[in-house]
């Protein structure tokens, strides 16, 4: 090459904007941890994607993710995040609260997008929702703060039951802490007794329904946690069995056969994370991302259900539902 060419050259590339020669460069990665495994986590994951995607962001295209999966193993969550932390990823997407908790832990100068189910203050991810001003914001989807609003649906199902029981996965331990304090207070206000029940795996399954008959237990919250969200149509299943009248967080739980859900739409939340970590990507600052927070709820009844239960729904709540499964 003769050097009128070669400064010619040095010329052009003068001449790119910064921007688009970053472009040209290795694709940023995102490097996406969870508390579940990949078989029930990916539907929530193709969520997140549709977000990126939104935001402009293609897998495979523009933008690669590495996925680390605890597979309900709470206690391999801060090796996962820190090997995260390790492979200098450009932004972490913590998707479950576990996993927020971990990623958080782990760095203070890498950008973390959370999805998690309680308040982000509260769980000590974020000093304001309006402005995080950390290396942290995401999306919360209220599992906590909806808790006393499942036990009032149930109650108004079932106004002379007066022993109810809720199922805790302690593993979850932030999680699993506020939803007890929360339904405890909750439980007082309607004059219920409220048990707690922990549920560590899918194998307690069968000896917490025997607990709640000896308990003799007349109405059944599910808490939170990836041992329910993989066990969902195994609950619904035992829940019908069992006749025991039980409400979950999602829409999944009626929709299999169980009686009731009641909570913000989850897969709208992961989306919301997806778009939350493209804004990231751009070059915005976590610091100054508003954690977002759920403006739709859904309600769910399985009338097909409640007939095999023998539970009559008050019309009035019947009304209220935002989908009814007959």
């Amino acid at each position: 090459m003769q050097r009128r060419e070669f400064i010619g050259l040095l010329g052009g590339l003068a001449a790119i904007p910064l921007s688009a020669r970053a472009q040209q460069g290795p694709i940023p990665v995102v490097g996406y941890l969870s508390a579940n495994s990949p078989e029930e986590g990916e539907p929530r994951a193709a969520a997140f994607r549709r977000g990126l995607q939104e935001s402009g962001y293609v897998v495979g295209q523009n933008v690669a993710i590495e996925y680390r999966w605890a597979a309900q193993q709470i206690d391999r969550m801060p090796a996962l995040a820190a090997d995260l932390v390790q492979r200098h990823v450009n932004v972490i997407a913590a998707v479950t609260t576990p996993a927020a908790l971990a990623a958080q832990a782990a760095t203070a100068t890498i950008p973390i997008v959370f999805e998690a189910g309680s308040d982000a203050v509260r769980l000590g991810l974020v000093t304001n929702l309006n402005r995080p001003g950390g290396n942290v914001t995401g999306v919360t989807s209220l599992i906590v703060e909806l808790a006393p609003k499942r036990l009032e649906l149930l109650h108004e199902l079932l106004p002379n039951v007066h022993t109810i029981s809720y199922f805790l996965n302690p593993a979850d331990r932030a999680l699993a802490q506020a939803q007890a304090r929360e339904l405890m207070s909750a439980a007082k206000k309607y004059g219920l007794e409220l048990h707690i029940i922990n549920v560590n795996s899918e194998r307690d399954f069968d000896a917490a329904f025997a607990d709640l008959k000896r308990l003799q237990v007349g109405g059944l919250l599910i808490g939170a946690g990836s041992v329910f969200v993989r066990g969902v149509s195994k609950l619904a299943a035992l829940t019908v069995r069992h006749a025991m009248p039980a409400i979950y967080l999602y829409r999944d739980f009626p929709a299999a056969g169980g009686l009731m859900s009641y909570g913000s739409d989850i897969f709208e939340s992961y989306r919301l994370a997806g778009v939350t970590t493209g804004r990231v990507l751009k070059g915005e600052n976590p610091a100054e991302l508003p954690v977002v927070q759920p403006t739709k709820f859904e309600f769910v009844i399985n009338l097909k259900t409640a007939k095999a239960l023998g539970v009559t729904v008050p019309p009035a709540l019947l009304a209220r539902a935002d989908e009814v499964i007959e």
